[in-house]
């Protein structure tokens, strides 16, 4: 360690540190520039000059290392007319009017002009004309505000290793671009953005730039659209380094049923995956089912959080993925758990809506009994109709009782003998029982829930089946993949219809349509719909299922109030789950309809957290499973990486799958994988980056005693 003087201060700083970090770490500013925390060294910008005693001039501080006994001074009239100087030159070729740059009240460069002082009208101004290159993906690059501090080479170069922007020429100007002036794409860019991090200025910058969000959701967009917030990118990165326990371990600090999320997850997250701006976003669900597969359990079978039992009692009503995981973190945190299902086994929409071609039962099976190790109680064939009469033997009642009930259209023909409800109908097929379907199906909706029946009625031995919704095909709710396969399977696909009437008269004949010009909602939510003049058409059909959406199995008569759809009532959907009762609360399809698996089990996990606090607990139902390390920033090159193509998984040939309800995705396969991964931007990298040492912060931490 040394000791030194700076300003009149005295320090003890580690040897050999420069004197520029010494300064900042131990609250005293020094205007720079060139210099960040995270890079080497430059000492280009001349802005962070300091005189030391007994030294002849003036040194940049960020070259200077420490030394005991060493005497600084950061504001001698020398150092500051230098400064000046300095920065003067350097604005000479930046543009002038600051309120036009897109980071105006952003930018390093703006808060040392208000520091330093420069008064630039001595000197003659110049314009480089560089044209603003925004054909690139996620990155606008615009040299004309270039003021060449070369954060961006050293972060690129130094930092991550991709080596793709360095110092060019060009008609006696120098500026920062890529070999020939290739697109970053053509000259292996990896996107990772940290030249936009480090960037003090406007010159490269972000385009997917969104001043309503927080900055860490803009970064990394797939982590905050995850409904649970699962860090994404790091278990990806253990994917890729095949530390698949290690993968599962990031999953299962917020997902309890990571398997059954791996095969029918929405995949919110891929529809914001940065990735898809360079081409195909990411196979994230794929990635994550993997990792659940290969997971050995090493590092939390036995080694999660379980809290010494409390003596409080919690029933959860209803053992689908929104109950189930609210019971896991209820045990977790020490409460006694009871799950009560109507249904033989747990699972809930799971096991009685997806068919079993997307979810193997045996897979709910595994997840549910993992959820009973852990010590919840699971009552099957149990109906609770009167929740408040549970609070005699509870201490809090949770309502996860889903979306059971199926939708009927008040439309003519709607209860004629043929027509059925998709919740009745596809749990009809779970279990094995008579459907009461027909040899020509027509299945009114567009969502997943909707091919689910289609694609089922197929299995089951439809021989003709059409599928028609209001919306147009590009704005249909269902998963594409599910769209393309069920076109595949020979099921006809109608987008932008109106169900104008069922027809029949002792039994269904089919439905009449009419084609949709525009469909769109008003203010108050409700349909404004153009139809076609003169496009009247008819479809023949012995069966029409709807699957225009479930409500939950409540009555009035539960003692609960209810909301819209016949949903539960609660104070708040995220915040305040608590019920009209006191002591009950609600969570997941039951408060806001029928959603996806893994928004149910976020909501569970809210509930989870809610209900511990009312029992006196802190509801903190966070836990640590996987290794805390820290990334690896030096990510190295990749040729051809914007090009790398998403690696598909293995999926039967439609004449192999559509008879039959077998398995018939199987996922992404061991040689695919490692490739699949390491396609991932890697966006959370960038958060590592050192936030920039501004004027503005040390004048607020020191009271606006710095000047």
């Amino acid at each position: 360690m040394a000791v030194i003087t700076i300003d009149g201060k005295c320090l003890t700083v580690p040897d050999n540190k420069n004197i520029l970090q010494c300064a900042l770490d131990n609250g005293i500013y020094i205007p720079h520039l060139c210099h960040h925390k995270d890079l080497n060294p430059l000492g280009s910008c001349r802005l962070c000059i300091v005189e030391v005693e007994g030294r002849e001039g003036v040194t940049p501080s960020c070259m200077l290392e420490a030394e005991d006994g060493m005497v600084v001074h950061t504001k001698t009239p020398e150092v500051e007319r230098l400064r000046i100087l300095a920065l003067e030159l350097l604005l000479t070729g930046h543009p002038e009017d600051c309120s036009t740059c897109p980071k105006y009240g952003n930018c390093e460069l703006q808060q040392l002009i208000q520091y330093v002082g420069p008064k630039t009208g001595r000197m003659k101004m110049r314009t480089k004309g560089f044209k603003t290159q925004e054909e690139n993906p996620l990155i606008i690059h615009d040299m004309n505000r270039c003021v060449l501090c070369g954060r961006c080479v050293r972060a690129c170069n130094e930092l991550r290793g991709v080596k793709v922007l360095q110092y060019q020429k060009k008609d006696m100007e120098t500026y920062v671009g890529t070999v020939h002036d290739r697109l970053l794409k053509d000259a292996d860019c990896r996107f990772c953005q940290a030249c936009v991090e480090v960037c003090p200025t406007g010159t490269i910058r972000d385009k997917l730039a969104d001043a309503n969000k927080k900055k860490e959701d803009v970064v990394v967009p797939c982590r905050h659209a995850c409904p649970a917030h699962t860090d994404i990118p790091r278990y990806i990165r253990y994917v890729k380094e095949g530390k698949y326990d290690e993968a599962a371990a990031v999953i299962r600090e917020k997902l309890p049923i990571p398997k059954s999320l791996g095969y029918i997850c929405t995949h919110a997250c891929e529809l914001e995956c940065k990735r898809k701006e360079l081409g195909e976003p990411m196979s994230i669900r794929n990635i994550k089912r993997y990792a659940a597969e290969h997971d050995s359990g090493s590092l939390w079978k036995g080694k999660g959080k379980q809290l010494p039992d409390t003596g409080k009692k919690v029933c959860v009503v209803g053992g689908g993925p929104c109950g189930l995981s609210a019971a896991y973190y209820l045990r977790k945190q020490g409460h006694a758990v009871t799950i009560k299902e109507e249904l033989p086994t747990a699972g809930g929409m799971m096991a009685y809506g997806i068919p079993a071609y997307r979810l193997p039962r045996d897979i709910i099976a595994e997840e549910v009994q993992l959820i009973e190790e852990q010590g919840v109680r699971i009552e099957t064939g149990t109906k609770v109709e009167k929740p408040v009469e549970l609070l005699k033997e509870y201490d809090a009642v949770l309502m996860a009782i889903g979306g059971h009930n199926g939708v009927r259209l008040p439309m003519e023909g709607s209860s004629l003998p043929g027509v059925i409800l998709n919740a009745d109908f596809l749990r009809n097929a779970s279990m094995g029982k008579e459907t009461g379907m027909g040899e020509r199906i027509i299945v009114l909706g567009g969502g997943n829930v909707a091919f689910d029946c289609a694609r089922t009625a197929k299995r089951l031995g439809a021989k003709e089946i059409h599928l028609a919704c209001l919306e147009a095909r590009e704005v249909m709710t269902a998963d594409d993949e599910e769209i393309l396969q069920a076109q595949e399977e020979g099921i006809f696909v109608h987008p932008a219809q109106t169900f104008e009437r069922i027809t029949g008269e002792e039994h269904v004949t089919g439905v009449d349509f009419m084609n949709v010009e525009s469909f769109t909602f008003d203010e108050n939510r409700r349909a404004i719909i153009q139809k076609e003049e003169g496009s009247e058409h008819h479809i023949d059909g012995d069966t029409v299922i709807f699957a225009v959406g479930q409500r939950p199995d409540i009555t009035p008569e539960a003692g609960l109030e209810l909301g819209r759809a016949n949903s539960i009532a609660v104070k708040d959907m995220e915040k305040d789950k608590s019920t009209s009762v006191e002591g009950i609360f609600a969570a997941g399809d039951a408060i806001y309809g029928t959603k996806s698996v893994v928004m149910a089990v976020e909501s569970g996990r809210e509930a989870a957290s809610q209900i511990d606090r009312y029992l006196g607990g802190d509801g903190d139902i966070s836990e640590v499973l996987a290794p805390v390390e820290t990334a690896n920033s030096y990510i190295g090159e990749c040729k051809g990486f914007a090009y790398l193509e998403r690696k598909e998984p293995l999926v039967d040939a439609p004449e192999e799958r559509s008879d039959n309800f077998r398995l018939y995705d199987h996922g992404i396969c061991e040689q695919d994988i490692c490739a699949e991964a390491g396609r991932c931007l890697q966006c959370d990298l960038r958060l590592q980056i050192s936030a920039p040492s501004l004027w503005g912060d040390f004048t607020k931490a020191t009271g606006g005693a710095e000047e």
